[in-house]
């Protein structure tokens, strides 16, 4: 984490802020996990009144390196202070969605993990903005939250390394697993020339 060099006043108005805000309400479900979740339109809500009336606000920029893309989130106080983190996340599907999938991902964790607000239950608070996600868009963070075994599987399988790769897989539940061994043409993670070796006995068997 960055910082400017005092962060005393930005500490004293975050802990007023906090005080003050509620759960980012549960309102967006995933079909394929039977749960809920705080999308990102509800971490805005919660703290956008709170930030403004104690003089906070924060800044998210989209970046990218060699491991993947993400967002660089910077929390500002009036008086000038500052802190500053960035999240990045590993991409499998190099297209526009899936990047703008991510990077909504990561615009959410980071801002409710900088702003230290909880996901509530149930949607009690009435001033919760209300909104819904296409099967689509569920489905794409479903994918952003598998990328690391994901990925960790295809690196196991580009080099050899059975082992990893098979204690990786393994570790999904059958759910997951049906949902990324689909055939690359119907939106699986995995190439026909992959998918052909984790058929093997050598893969199936590795340890």
């Amino acid at each position: 984490m960055k910082s400017s060099e005092s962060i005393k006043a930005l500490a004293e108005a975050l802990c007023k802020a906090q005080s003050e805000m509620g759960g980012a309400v549960k309102e967006s479900s995933n079909p394929f996990f039977k749960s809920s979740y705080a999308d990102l339109t509800s971490v805005i809500k919660a703290i956008k009144e709170p930030f403004a009336k104690n003089g906070l606000s924060y800044t998210q920029f989209p970046i990218s390196n060699e491991y993947g893309v993400g967002v660089s989130t910077r929390l500002m106080h009036n008086s000038g202070e500052w802190i500053e983190e960035q999240f990045v996340l590993p991409l499998v599907k190099r297209d526009p969605q899936s990047g703008g999938s991510c990077l909504t991902y990561c615009r959410r964790y980071s801002l409710q993990s900088l702003a230290g607000i909880p996901a509530a239950d149930d949607d009690a608070e009435s001033a919760m903005l209300r909104t819904e996600k296409s099967k689509q868009d569920e489905y794409e963070d479903m994918i952003v939250d598998l990328m690391p075994v994901i990925t960790a599987i295809k690196d196991g399988i580009a080099t050899g390394d059975y082992s990893t790769a098979n204690e990786e897989w393994n570790s999904l539940s059958d759910t997951e697993k049906q949902i990324i061994w689909k055939a690359p043409s119907k939106g699986g993670k995995f190439t026909t020339k992959e998918r052909e070796i984790m058929r093997t006995p050598e893969f199936r068997q590795a340890t």
